[in-house]
């Protein structure tokens, strides 16, 4: 029971993908896309994520920059050299979501899907919807009890705004799955994260896929790697049905 909805965010109207199992009362989870974009792919997995017994809200992050239909990749990204080209045009826009703007919408995508779900609620991120997912764990504690972040980049830096650093107000558990040999995301800071999450006292599962690349869950991307896809629905499923 997939829709498309439009939500008033504070820099203009937003689409985003709301789907469910069915009418009954299910506890929510917002799913944070990739840089890639709201697209079928992020359809498919919140639709997975939903037939689990949860009602799932995808909303497009980068609507400031258009609505998804106008930013989505006009080539096959399992081609290798299309998905660069389309990626290094994308980081502006990453780039441009900056955690002002991004913490400013996360309260409203969760207030959205509680119209929708019941409390508590999961997040999940992707690549950059990682550190997303954290920073709403961090913002709403109140009613986020999970959190997941899947071949995520950036959630250890030196910035003062580094989601690493916002773990102390969280009160989700955690479960990452970092993607192996990840420029975005190298050992240093893998063990880093172990250590604030550890710090703050937060359940947490922190674990590299061996030889899974950045992007690893993104079937219509050329770093897609089967394995490690399942392994991180199996992951997400479980954190899923402790928490909520």
């Amino acid at each position: 029971m997939g829709q498309t909805i439009e939500i008033q965010a504070p820099g203009g109207v937003a689409e985003a993908y709301l789907t469910r199992p069915d009418d009954a009362p299910h506890p929510g989870v917002l799913l944070f896309m990739d840089a890639i974009g709201l697209r079928p792919r992020i359809e498919e997995m919140a639709d997975r994520i939903a037939s689990w017994g949860y009602v799932v809200l995808a909303p497009n992050v980068f609507y400031r920059a258009g609505r998804a239909a106008e930013l989505a990749p006009t080539s096959d990204l399992r081609v290798p050299e299309n998905r660069e080209a389309f990626i290094q045009g994308a980081m502006k826009r990453v780039g441009g979501l900056t955690p002002g703007l991004s913490n400013s919408d996360a309260g409203v995508w969760v207030d959205t899907l509680l119209e929708h779900a019941e409390a508590p609620i999961g997040v999940v991120g992707y690549c950059m919807g990682a550190r997303l997912a954290v920073r709403a764990a961090s913002l709403r504690p109140d009613v986020v009890a999970a959190c997941g972040g899947f071949h995520g980049g950036g959630l250890v830096t030196d910035d003062p705004e580094s989601p690493h650093r916002k773990l102390a107000k969280a009160r989700a558990e955690f479960v990452f799955g970092h993607a192996d040999n990840d420029r975005s995301m190298p050992p240093e800071a893998v063990t880093a994260l172990g250590e604030a999450l550890a710090e703050a006292g937060l359940a947490h599962t922190n674990e590299v896929y061996a030889g899974a690349a950045h992007g690893y869950s993104m079937a219509d991307s050329s770093t897609y790697d089967a394995a490690a896809t399942e392994r991180h629905f199996v992951a997400l499923q479980g954190l899923l049905e402790r928490a909520l």
